[in-house]
């Protein structure tokens, strides 16, 4: 290989990561929350009912946090490749056993437990490369990998709603788990490491500080950025698993109410690009705070809305905010915490993320139930939102971003 062809191989080879990241998260994510649309199937066949079916989603997201750690700190040893074959071996057989449990227990475990360590190794790791791959452009193309997990629901969701139309919810739970194996296996192989880690680049990893993950995690920058996290997961999970009833309880038909989750989501995706470009502009910490009051105004803003164009606008601005905001975490730990430690940081934060995100419902259907309105969950988001925000302004960071570097010219396996 001549020299030009190896100094072109990161900046070409980079995009290749990002889409393969793109394309990898949409699968794995659409196959995890593809649950709510065999939701009622399920209940109607089984017997079991709705509430312990849903359980399994809780479990998901917490074993999802737990596992995203673990898997981080073996990506660190021996790369994203091996961690993504894994993860996604175990998400599909997850999602095979579970469509031939025969009782819910069994059910609760192989989804939630099983399909969520699965699905942990997808996210975090993805994330945690591509943040490596990049020193310019890199709130941009983080985002890019998030967008991709981000069409999942009008991707893998209207297909699974088509299976299980025409066939029983066993069978096309079990097409969507063959189908994991076929699609995510063959795509693992094309994710790399990133330059900077790769083979003897001692020069490269000698520009980087030399951190223990035990430092990274007890450091003052984690301890900010996990509990900003943990309250921004909070502030939106709620509002966005109780939007279609919310929006019911208003007076709008349930067809109305389930359009304004998808204008949500439509935005998410608008929110993901456009504060990426923000985040490589003006910088991730500050386009962050911005993102978290803006998201925080949104939810509140939900208390005063009762026609459904009400509800499309403040959809609008709520998922372009809560979406766009998210992928700037990983930016935010690439900025501040050596890139060897990289995937045991980013598993650590997306394992507080996820306990934002498991807390959201359960409160929302506690405050349903005991007040008979959704009111305080809205109060209670947009405290969590500013808070958020308030944290994160006392964020220092651990040490200057290098602005303007390049890439190691040799990107090997």
């Amino acid at each position: 290989m001549s020299g030009s062809q190896v100094k072109s191989t990161p900046e070409g080879y980079r995009w290749v990561i990002v889409a393969a990241g793109a394309f990898m998260g949409c699968v794995a994510i659409g196959s995890i929350f593809s649950l709510p649309v065999f939701l009622q199937p399920m209940s109607a066949a089984t017997g079991w009912s709705r509430t312990a079916i849903s359980l399994a989603m809780t479990l998901d997201f917490v074993a999802m946090g737990i596992a995203s750690f673990g898997w981080g700190m073996l990506m660190d040893r021996f790369g994203p490749r091996i961690v993504l074959l894994a993860g996604s071996s175990i998400l599909g057989l997850g999602l095979v056993l579970a469509s031939r449990a025969s009782t819910v227990e069994q059910f609760q475990f192989l989804y939630g437990v099983l399909v969520g360590a699965g699905g942990g190794a997808i996210f975090a790791p993805l994330m945690a490369t591509v943040t490596g791959w990049f020193d310019r452009h890199r709130s941009l193309a983080v985002s890019l990998v998030s967008a991709g997990m981000g069409v999942a629901p009008m991707t893998v969701a209207p297909i699974a709603a088509i299976l299980v139309s025409k066939y029983d919810w066993r069978f096309a739970q079990l097409l969507i788990g063959l189908a994991v194996w076929v699609l995510l296996l063959p795509a693992a192989f094309l994710v790399r490491r990133a330059p900077g880690l790769a083979g003897d680049n001692t020069a490269r990893r000698a520009a980087e500080p030399r951190m223990t993950v035990r430092a990274a995690l007890t450091s003052p920058q984690f301890a900010v950025l996990a509990l900003t996290f943990f309250l921004c997961c909070a502030t939106h999970s709620g509002p966005l698993f109780h939007t279609v009833s919310y929006a019911i309880s208003c007076g709008l038909s349930v067809t109305a109410a389930v359009s304004i989750y998808s204008v949500e989501g439509l935005a998410g995706l608008a929110g993901r690009i456009g504060f990426g470009l923000l985040g490589d502009r003006f910088g991730a910490k500050r386009t962050f705070v911005s993102g978290l009051l803006l998201q925080a105004v949104a939810v509140g803003c939900y208390m005063f809305v009762r026609q459904q164009f009400e509800f499309y606008s403040v959809a609008v601005v709520f998922g372009f905010a809560y979406a766009g905001i998210m992928p700037l975490y990983a930016v935010l730990v690439r900025e501040n915490f050596p890139l060897p430690i990289i995937g045991s940081v980013v598993g650590a934060a997306s394992m507080a993320s996820s306990l934002g995100m498991a807390l959201g419902p359960l409160a929302g259907g506690v405050i349903f139930d005991t007040y008979g309105t959704y009111r305080w969950l809205y109060v209670g988001s947009v405290l969590l939102g500013l808070g958020a925000a308030v944290i994160m302004l006392t964020f220092r960071p651990a040490r200057p971003p290098r602005e303007g570097s390049t890439l190691d010219p040799v990107a090997a396996e």
